[in-house]
């Protein structure tokens, strides 16, 4: 063998087709000038993508997009003249409008008095369910099932239990002796604790769950450890087990927050905002102007500054996260 057909099967073998760099060589490029192999990989990686991807932008941001095109119009229903553009009428009215922003202070209290409570609940029910008990497999089921329940369930079996006349909560009282019970979904006074009692009780699940999982992947090494040191069960929990859960924690809560300021067929079913207003979320202001009254590009804007609201909530919490993730 030559020296010259030496060298020609050394390169062969070093940047040919059968070499170790592949078809593409060592530059990444085919012989024939055609596509780096990244890019090959990304055009496939968004054909995989795609199915995913299509019914989001179909279904939730296509609607989004409408919505905040439709807060510029005029638009409402039963009108026979086209759709007019008014710029930001719309949010100049809504600035103005005292009942959308009692509606807003209602949804803030409604989603703090639920999501505070439901997650204090949720902990101490995760800290019991993460023991060695007896039954504790029927115990995790039985504390799923309002989780597993539709809302428009949850609120007329919640009704149900609220009636004045025949209601187990008024029929209680009065076995009880402790008085002939209230009208407790029609009083001004009671009506926005008793829902945010049932917003408690139908969203607990699962914010227990989710820090239950946590605690599950605390190692049981590290609570040894502490005991050994002679730490208590609150000190246990300080230093050892809520560094752990912090990070779901925090997703947790943020995420029940949106959810329940955003929540709507719970508290229709309830009360349908009444009685005066008192239980009135934003969600359901919209819904009344949209749909009872026809004002389609006035309840638009409504949508958008809720939205705009929780993007800056979740904005926050982002940042937040990337901090913490930072300063470890």
């Amino acid at each position: 063998m030559t020296l010259a057909t030496a060298k020609t099967r050394s390169g062969t073998s070093r940047n040919g087709r059968n070499g170790r760099n592949g078809r593409y060589g060592r530059c990444g490029r085919s012989p024939e000038g055609g596509p780096p192999r990244e890019k090959v990989i990304d055009r496939g990686a968004w054909f995989l993508v795609l199915p995913a991807l299509i019914p989001i932008l179909v279904l939730s941001v296509g609607p989004l997009l409408y919505g905040i095109t439709l807060a510029f119009t005029d638009a409402q229903s039963g009108r026979t003249e086209p759709t007019e553009w008014i710029g930001t009428l719309n949010f100049q009215d809504l600035y103005h409008d005292t009942l959308f922003w009692e509606s807003f202070r209602i949804g803030l209290l409604w989603a703090v008095g639920v999501t505070v409570p439901q997650f204090v609940l949720a902990l101490g029910l995760a800290l019991l369910l993460n023991q060695r008990l007896r039954f504790r497999w029927l115990a995790r089921a039985l504390a799923i099932i309002p989780w597993a329940m539709p809302e428009v369930v949850v609120g007329i079996m919640w009704r149900l239990v609220y009636n004045a006349d025949a209601g187990i909560l008024n029929e209680t009282i009065r076995d009880l002796g402790l008085g002939d019970g209230r009208d407790w979904l029609t009083g001004l006074a009671t009506a926005l604790p008793a829902v945010i009692v049932v917003g408690i009780w139908a969203g607990m699940p699962q914010t227990t769950v989710a820090l239950l999982a946590g605690l599950q992947n605390t190692p049981d090494e590290l609570h040894e450890a502490a005991a050994l040191d002679g730490a208590g069960a609150w000190r246990r929990f300080r230093t050892v087990t809520w560094p752990a859960l912090k990070p779901v924690a925090l997703a947790i809560t943020a995420l029940n927050f949106i959810w329940n300021f955003n929540s709507f067929a719970l508290v229709y079913v309830l009360t349908s905002g009444g009685p005066g207003g008192r239980t009135r979320l934003p969600m359901l202001f919209a819904y009344e102007e949209a749909f009872r009254y026809g004002q389609f590009g006035y309840a638009a804007a409504m949508g958008c500054v809720m939205v705009a609201v929780i993007s800056v909530l979740l904005a926050c919490y982002l940042v937040g996260r990337l901090k913490a993730e930072e300063e470890k």
